[in-house]
């Protein structure tokens, strides 16, 4: 498969492309804070050809990206908050602090989180300088 991140610079831009994301797509944002990094919302804004949408947002949407930090509070909270208006079929992005940077939250609890939200971890990329995405799916269970 050979996909790895790119070289120092653009890796922002190239971060995006990974999340799988297409023209048109409406995609509601989690977290937004001042480290967030603008480089990869920048790319995200640019593939999709849309703003991102705050937390606010009253409709339909098909992806959610969720910026976490350790301090931030409950997280199968806001995983359950983010899927309310997520289109069925539609990912969740969960963008976490890298090991060893202040805010961080472990794999585990990223596992624990997403099992009781109902949904599991797919897989985990480094996305950004301080940030990796973990791509969070639903399970297969009817409703």
């Amino acid at each position: 498969m050979g996909s790895t991140a790119g070289p120092a610079g653009g890796q922002g831009a190239t971060g995006a492309d990974r999340l799988g994301l297409t023209a048109g797509q409406v995609i509601q944002e989690f977290g937004y804070d001042d480290d967030v990094d603008h480089e990869l919302r920048d790319g995200i804004e640019k593939i999709t050809g849309t703003e991102l949408v705050d937390e606010d947002y009253g409709d339909v949407t098909d992806a959610v990206v969720i910026w976490w930090r350790e301090e931030d509070g409950d997280l199968t909270d806001a995983l359950v908050d983010a899927r309310t208006a997520l289109e069925d079929g539609g990912s969740v992005w969960l963008l976490t602090r890298k090991p060893g940077r202040q805010g961080h939250v472990g794999h585990s609890d990223i596992e624990e989180a997403a099992t009781t939200a109902g949904l599991h971890a797919t897989s985990t990329l480094t996305i950004a300088a301080d940030w990796s995405a973990t791509r969070l799916g639903t399970r297969g269970r009817g409703r």
